[in-house]
């Protein structure tokens, strides 16, 4: 059984409209909230990283719950368990990490400790929505353009380099134990799409949001998507498609990565599926600013991956281009001369990370 499939379970047996996105937007109290664990040995191995940054690395995953929301991240509470060979040295130098990821923005306010047969985190992240306009998995349209921000694959490749044992490049091990939550592109898709704001100098917009107490109420509302990259690339614009229910074409060619990817073997599998980048996909009305587009939101389900070349794809799904390419004119690319492949959502969830196997 699939992580996803545990989800659903607790979604049908709660009867809950608030379980779906990376964050529960409790619109009465005015915050997101989410929450999220690292265990070790599933998400992470002591001898790969410092307590510092394993520190570091468990906030910045619960801050970008926060950015993927649109919410400004706020408070954070930890729970920590330990095994009885844990030092007091590992408990402050986890602490430091945990704080100098916080910066000044965000604050870490309380949690609970206690023991463990391994290392166990679990935090609990709050976002302040006031003056944000809150995203939704849910919220894609047709016509929308896809954006992203960050860089794509990194993270994987750390990861094959330390399974490996090798320490170079280190930026890509960098990537992957020291990610960064994409908190400016956050608020820069957030503060868009409402009349709040359209007709508003900048410094207007930041003393008028700070005295909003209604946001939504005031305003009107334009709705967008937007998703974390924590399960890789092609995770988050399957779920966005599949619960939105529209066709995203994404063009690969246009997707940033890091060029020293291409070093890799099967590099084009850590740029979509590679995970822990903490990158952020949103599908957002055309006169949106912010990111690099990729691709657009279109009639149908599912994910149309696009490429000049066929290098992106396996033989299967070469074969599956191939048949896409014969089909009637509503099924071809606007140039003909590139490689088309189309992802349902099973095909993406047999293909990502599952920390169940």
């Amino acid at each position: 059984m699939k992580e996803k499939e545990f989800i659903n379970i607790i979604k049908n047996v709660l009867n809950s409209c608030y379980i779906g996105d990376d964050c529960a937007y409790l619109r009465d109290l005015g915050i997101v909230i989410s929450q999220d664990s690292l265990v070790e040995d599933v998400h992470f191995k002591k001898d790969f990283c410092t307590p510092f940054q394993l520190g570091y690395k468990s906030v910045m995953v619960n801050i970008s719950d926060i950015c993927a929301s649109g919410a400004k991240p706020k408070y954070l509470t930890i729970s920590l368990s330990l095994p009885n060979d844990i030092d007091s040295d590992f408990v402050k130098e986890f602490y430091e990490g945990a704080k100098f990821a916080c910066g000044n923005d965000v604050e870490i306010v309380g949690g609970d400790i206690t023991s463990s047969a391994k290392i166990y985190i679990s935090i609990c992240a709050i976002g302040d929505s006031k003056a944000r306009n809150i995203s939704s998995r849910k919220n894609a349209k047709e016509g929308y353009k896809v954006v992203v921000s960050g860089l794509h694959g990194s993270s994987a490749a750390g990861l094959r380099l330390l399974l490996e044992g090798k320490t170079e490049p280190q930026k890509f091990i960098k990537a992957h134990l020291e990610p960064q939550a994409q908190v400016e592109f956050s608020q820069q898709i957030s503060l868009q799409g409402t009349g709040f704001f359209a007709s508003k100098s900048p410094v207007t917009q930041r003393m008028e949001s700070k005295e909003s107490e209604d946001f939504e109420a005031q305003n009107d509302v334009v709705p967008y998507a937007m998703m974390d990259t924590s399960d890789g690339l092609m995770d988050a614009l399957s779920t966005i498609a599949n619960e939105s229910g529209v066709l995203l074409e994404v063009d690969f060619d246009k997707i940033p990565y890091d060029e020293d990817l291409e070093k890799f073997e099967n590099w084009q599998d850590m740029v979509l599926f590679g995970g822990e980048d903490y990158g952020l996909v949103a599908v957002v009305p055309q006169d949106f600013g912010g990111g690099v587009q990729i691709g657009t939101a279109k009639h149908g389900l599912g994910v149309d991956l696009i490429s000049a070349s066929p290098v992106i794809l396996s033989d299967d799904e070469i074969l599956r281009a191939e048949a896409l390419r014969m089909t009637e004119a509503k099924n071809l690319t606007p140039d003909a001369n590139k490689y088309i492949v189309h992802y349902s959502k099973q095909d993406v969830e047999n293909k990502i990370f599952n920390h169940f196997n």
